[in-house]
């Protein structure tokens, strides 16, 4: 990486509990690819003044997590569809004190629903209600799948996202008949609830795809399972490159290759 220098281009992270992750992704792909940029996450309780920075000291982007990625709507000036699809931001760029607000999530989402060739005529069951699980709904709402079923113990918040996009709701686990299974929960994940599987062996022998958004670790006890049974696997390492990389692109107008996008995010997990 460059020394530091008066030319070097910034890019942050605003979130509630800042990680290496990102900053190790970016900051590595800077190195390589020799650009004088580099990257530092934040967090911060001003929301508001964090942003009015962003635009006043040209710093060029802005990856947004929880909690912010819905009040920072307001705080913008362009809002691109994929943001707008799911009322959610990920990511701000900066061109010349103008800000643009995306969501990669949304975009890796997307991708992702391609390029494992899911069916939209399959039945989905969709596990959680948070921020992340907006950006799924709404790319398989984008994606032309009709018959969607969020299950979420939040009655009101999952509720509230099973009608904005016209699908089902339910607080209890239903019978063993989707064939696509989405976990976007933190069972599964790093910490307390790392060794629970987020559906039951039945479920996934209905299925045909387990999809589990958990980055952290990759192999989580749906994705083993869905291994086990010979089932379509997706997992969240996919995710989080596929994002980072878009974010990368974004921010430097560089594209990034596959094998790039898996070092840079083998030495993010170090």
């Amino acid at each position: 990486m460059p020394i530091l220098n008066k030319d070097m281009t910034l890019c942050i992270s605003l979130s509630g509990r800042p990680s290496n992750i990102g900053t190790r992704f970016h900051n590595y792909l800077y190195e390589e690819l020799g650009l004088n940029f580099i990257y530092k996450a934040f967090s911060t309780e001003d929301l508001a003044g964090a942003i009015a920075g962003v635009r006043a000291l040209g710093i060029r982007g802005c990856s947004v997590s929880m909690p912010f990625k819905e009040d920072v709507m307001a705080l913008v000036d362009t809002i691109e569809s994929s943001a707008a699809a799911i009322d959610s931001v990920n990511t701000i760029v900066n061109t010349d004190g103008r800000l643009s607000a995306s969501n990669t999530d949304f975009e890796a989402i997307a991708t992702l629903i391609q390029r494992h060739e899911l069916d939209p005529s399959h039945a989905v069951l969709v596990r959680g209600s948070g921020g992340m699980a907006k950006a799924v709904v709404g790319a398989f709402r984008e994606a032309g799948f009709e018959n969607l079923t969020v299950l979420a113990r939040n009655a009101a918040a999952g509720g509230a996202l099973a009608q904005k996009y016209g699908y089902f709701f339910t607080a209890v686990d239903p019978e063993p008949d989707h064939q696509i299974l989405v976990n976007v929960t933190p069972l599964g994940m790093d910490g307390a609830q790392a060794a629970t599987q987020s559906f039951s062996d039945a479920q996934i022998a209905a299925a045909e795809t387990v999809f589990d958004v958990v980055a952290f670790p990759s192999e989580t006890p749906l994705v083993a399972a869905g291994r086990k049974q010979g089932k379509q696997v997706i997992t969240g390492a996919e995710v989080i490159a596929l994002q980072a990389a878009a974010q990368f692109e974004k921010y430097t107008g560089h594209a990034l290759s596959a094998d790039q996008v898996a070092r840079a995010s083998e030495f993010s997990r170090l």
